[in-house]
């Protein structure tokens, strides 16, 4: 239920049960305690790296716990040659370079367009920069300097990356004086040309920095998390902003699980805090790669003090910078590599992001509020309408099933679940569906079916759904009452969806299974938006399987049809053109340069593919 640490454990442990009030959250807590297990470690950096890792397990109702998939995207520069620029997420390449994290997609894609316009990087992938023989398009709007066709040396590209590098590093006044430095020379030596460009590119560079500099440039600030916790009608937001090259690149809003229904008080501002950090930037790690040393900035701003180690109340004298729990702190300057420095009054520009921060995590609780409450509206309207008996909204689970293919192609069926008041992907399924007829919609849905509940009786209570809704009408409802009634489970629970005229939103039938009348709520039914919600969510997970798998099948098969292509070709042929496109546009000459491909053979690879 709870995982703790102490340097007393029994102090800490009777703290638990004495007679002075305790919180609500903390008694009620208490009284369903049966045991409790204690491990005795070397030191509180122990003893902090296993209260993390077992939080991170076993997911205690009663600890403070952020789940996130930690897959923030970066700025990548390849260690090519001729270096590339991209946005990227996953494995980290000791061989490339990597600025970030950034807290979205959006300010890697605004990063990139900014280094583009300014500093013509190339973002084309080594495939297509080896194989151009012209410029191409990016580089006729000033986007990319053409280095796949030689406009410009090595070196010359390599000073062009070197000032984007600094530039993500934050020293803007440095890149901008050596262009203006780079201009007069050639202006100097009559080269009028390049130092045109040059003038260009420090113009866009200054116009992009003013654009900017009201609130997010900061000259010399390098980077900064700014971390506040804000509460509200009980709900818990961390609000974390991330500061990468004294640019301002965007909040990123989190929210712990649990801290509601487990009812009572909520946790101090500081226990929050703690739990964040330790959660966030500890062994944390991009695919099965080392963990990301740069996802630990030098400086993280706080709107609390931590507390120390061990203490049971926040007894820190105010001071500009604060002394945060040993183990912590000695954990997050060991995986930097640097020391990192905790601030809570922080001046000037710093505090001018923290104030943001706080806004931005009252706005995004507010948000939330708004958004959970007409959430609960339909769920509440869903569960009066089918006249479902739930003791609370939270028991509601509903799982609704679609099946998608092309003309029976790549036949795939998906299973989406709603519960908790939310939908939960991480409980999504796809159904590759064999040995059927190709298009036999109603084989499909009853192999689907089948397979979701063979085993039902195992089920425990909280993952047996109150609702099945079926993507379908009287049909596939039928056959989804065979199915349930072969294993015994009540088809009152089955739901079809029948579209209605022009499968427009609000002219759906709900047809049943057990033999009631078959429902139209009507466009202004709570309700029915949220089966809508659920049958699209159900339909969009579908089709996107189905696309990728009749991708693969189709990208394999043609290839495979060739008479002497067998594995180890066709994935020279894909890596060297980048997918089954550049195939398909390569010419004879480019065909026939790839190893183990002779000229007879690329002209009947020419012939397949057109």
């Amino acid at each position: 239920m709870y995982v703790g640490k102490a340097r007393n454990l029994k102090k800490r442990v009777s703290s638990y049960f004495q007679r002075t009030q305790l919180s609500p959250r903390i008694e009620l807590m208490v009284g369903k305690i049966a045991r409790y297990e204690t491990t005795v470690t070397r030191s509180e950096t122990e003893a902090l790296i296993l209260e993390n890792n077992l939080i991170k397990e076993l997911a205690p109702p009663f600890n403070i716990l952020f789940r996130d998939d930690k897959s923030y995207p970066y700025v990548m520069l390849t260690g090519h040659q001729f270096p590339r620029l991209a946005s990227y997420r996953g494995k980290i390449d000791k061989r490339n370079h990597y600025f970030g994290p950034f807290p979205n997609s959006w300010a890697v894609r605004n990063s990139v367009q900014i280094l583009q316009k300014v500093f013509r990087l190339r973002t084309c992938e080594d495939s297509v920069f080896k194989n151009r023989s012209r410029p191409c398009l990016l580089h006729q709007i000033h986007r990319c300097s053409a280095p796949c066709v030689g406009r410009l040396s090595v070196e010359q590209y390599g000073q062009d990356v070197a000032q984007a590098t600094r530039f993500l590093e934050g020293d803007h006044s440095r890149v901008l004086t050596e262009l203006e430095k780079k201009m007069h020379a050639y202006s100097d030596a009559m080269e009028f040309e390049m130092a045109a460009v040059l003038r260009d590119r420090i113009a866009d560079l200054s116009s992009v920095l003013q654009q900017q500099s009201m609130d997010t440039v900061a000259d010399g600030e390098g980077d900064v998390d700014v971390i506040a916790v804000a509460q509200v009608e009980g709900v818990v937001c961390v609000n974390l902003a991330m500061i990468r090259g004294g640019r301002h690149l965007g909040d990123r809003a989190y929210f712990p699980k649990g801290l509601r229904s487990t009812g009572g008080s909520l946790p101090l501002p500081t226990e929050i805090l703690e739990a964040f950090i330790a959660q966030h930037y500890l062994e944390e790690k991009v695919g099965d790669g080392e963990a990301t040393t740069n996802l630990i900035p030098p400086v993280l701003i706080l709107n609390h003090p931590l507390k120390k180690l061990g203490d049971d109340v926040t007894a820190l004298e105010e001071s500009a910078e604060e002394a945060p729990p040993e183990g912590l702190h000695d954990l997050l300057n060991a995986q930097a590599g640097k020391r990192v420095t905790f601030l809570h009054q922080p001046q000037g520009q710093r505090r001018h992001w923290l104030v943001m921060a706080e806004g931005n995590a009252k706005i995004a609780i507010a948000k939330r509020l708004v958004e959970t409450g007409g959430q609960l509206a339909r769920a509440r309207a869903l569960a009066d309408i089918l006249a479902l008996e739930l003791e609370s909204l939270e028991q509601l689970r509903i799982e609704c099933f679609d099946i998608s293919h092309t003309s029976g192609e790549a036949t795939q069926a998906s299973c989406v679940v709603y519960a908790k008041n939310a939908m939960q992907t991480s409980e999504y399924r796809r159904f590759n569906i064999n040995d059927i007829t190709p298009g036999d919609d109603y084989a499909a849905m009853r192999q689907v079916l089948q397979r979701r509940y063979a085993n039902f009786q195992e089920l425990p209570v909280e993952k047996m759904p109150q609702v099945i809704l079926i993507d379908g009408g009287k049909g596939q409802v039928e056959i989804a009452r065979q199915v349930l009634s072969e294993f015994g489970m009540d088809i009152s629970l089955i739901i079809g969806v029948a579209k209605g005229e022009g499968r427009k939103v609000g002219l759906e039938t709900l047809i049943f299974a057990d033999g009631r009348k078959s429902l139209e709520l009507g466009i202004d039914s709570a309700a029915l938006l949220l089966v809508a919600q659920i049958r699209d969510e159900a339909h969009r997970f579908a089709i996107t399987g189905m696309r990728a798998k009749r991708a693969k099948a189709r990208t394999v098969s043609q290839l495979e049809e060739i008479e002497g292509i067998g594995a180890k070709r066709r994935q020279k042929l894909l890596a060297r053109f980048g997918g089954l496109r550049g195939v398909a546009n390569a010419t004879l000459e480019e065909l026939s340069s790839v190893e183990g491909i002779s000229t007879a053979l690329a002209e009947q690879i020419y012939r397949q593919m057109h």
